[in-house]
């Protein structure tokens, strides 16, 4: 099969270039060349950008077209109008915040969809990025004609990740110590491992799948401190854990995913628990999370000493709050 993979040399991206390369299909890269451009000497590599330089991609044709770097809607309208008759599916990694409500447990595929009052807006923020994605889904859905496969993926972790929501509790755990946790011990947790989605990523591109797919793992329900004990074990740390109410996180200022990576208010408890289970039945399977951590800290080893950290609590910040947790006021 020949694969175009738009974008595909950053985490999700380099995950989903590296299962399609190992499937054994011919991939074309079509990017900037600004982001790991060494990597996949292998491939095909076309130079250009969405906005206006997609002439590299005129007069070819593919199987497929992964797309791993749509986030505006009339940029990828321009990829869908150019590509419609030059591919025969076209993969859109999305994501979960595409939905309206995380209110309550048991999301799906048909649930609710998040929108924009003013849908010229182009700037991608916290509020307008899942709202994005839904008119992302809608023009592609316009051009393709029922050609589009629909990758909802929630938490994504693993090496190479970029935004340090789980790489963070990895290094802080195997640093050891007391550590301050957002919420409950037992609050329900989703994440999928990069290397996972992409396995799955392929393998539906390859079955023509259409439609939305949640995918996100595991297939066994998963709490926070689950999720810190494998990091403990697989560490080998002395880490102990005390969780921190959302209230007195609030008062404090602190930022939800910023200072305190993986923080799911209470008004968001459904974000823990969507229904994964289309996804599964169309083969999408789970690593264990010991390997998951494992790999982490093996690449954790690989970053540099002075490595600016995008989320978490810097070790002061974390000892000041823990102390004023365990030592409140007296009114």
């Amino acid at each position: 099969m020949k694969v175009l993979i738009l974008g595909g040399t950053r985490f999700v991206g380099r995950a989903i270039t590296q299962a399609t390369l190992d499937a054994g299909h011919e991939v074309t890269l079509f990017n900037r060349g600004r982001s790991n451009a060494a990597l996949f000497p292998e491939a095909e590599k076309l130079t250009g950008n969405r906005d206006g330089g997609l002439g590299a991609l005129r007069g070819r044709t593919w199987d497929a077209v992964i797309d791993t770097s749509g986030y505006i809607p009339r940029l990828v309208r321009d990829s869908a109008r150019l590509l419609r008759d030059a591919v025969d599916q076209y993969t859109f990694i999305s994501t979960i915040s595409t939905y309206a409500s995380f209110a309550e447990p048991g999301i799906d595929e048909n649930s609710p969809q998040g929108r924009l009052e003013d849908t010229s807006i182009e700037e991608v923020n916290d509020a307008t990025y899942g709202p994005l994605k839904v008119l992302c889904e809608q023009a592609l859905e316009e051009e393709m004609n029922g050609r589009v496969l629909h990758v909802r993926p929630t938490l994504i972790v693993g090496p190479y990740e970029e935004d340090d929501l789980f790489t963070y509790w990895v290094d802080r755990v195997a640093r050891g110590g007391e550590v301050l946790v957002h919420g409950t011990a037992d609050a329900a947790m989703q994440f999928i491992d990069a290397r996972d989605l992409a396995a799955w990523v392929i393998k539906a591109t390859e079955q023509h799948l259409t439609g939305p797919y949640i995918t996100t793992g595991p297939d066994t329900p998963l709490t926070m401190d689950k999720i810190l004990q494998t990091c403990r074990r697989v560490s080998g740390s002395d880490a102990t854990f005390t969780y921190v109410g959302d209230e007195f996180l609030l008062q404090k200022g602190l930022r939800v995913n910023a200072e305190t990576p993986w923080w799911i208010p209470e008004s968001h408890k459904g974000y823990g628990l969507f229904n994964n289970q289309k996804a599964i039945t169309t083969g999408l399977t789970f690593r264990p999370l010991d390997q998951t951590v494992g790999d982490m800290l093996h690449w954790l080893k690989t970053c540099p000493a002075d490595y600016a950290w995008r989320s978490g609590l810097r070790s002061q910040e974390e000892q000041t709050l823990l102390t004023e947790w365990h030592n409140p006021p007296c009114h």
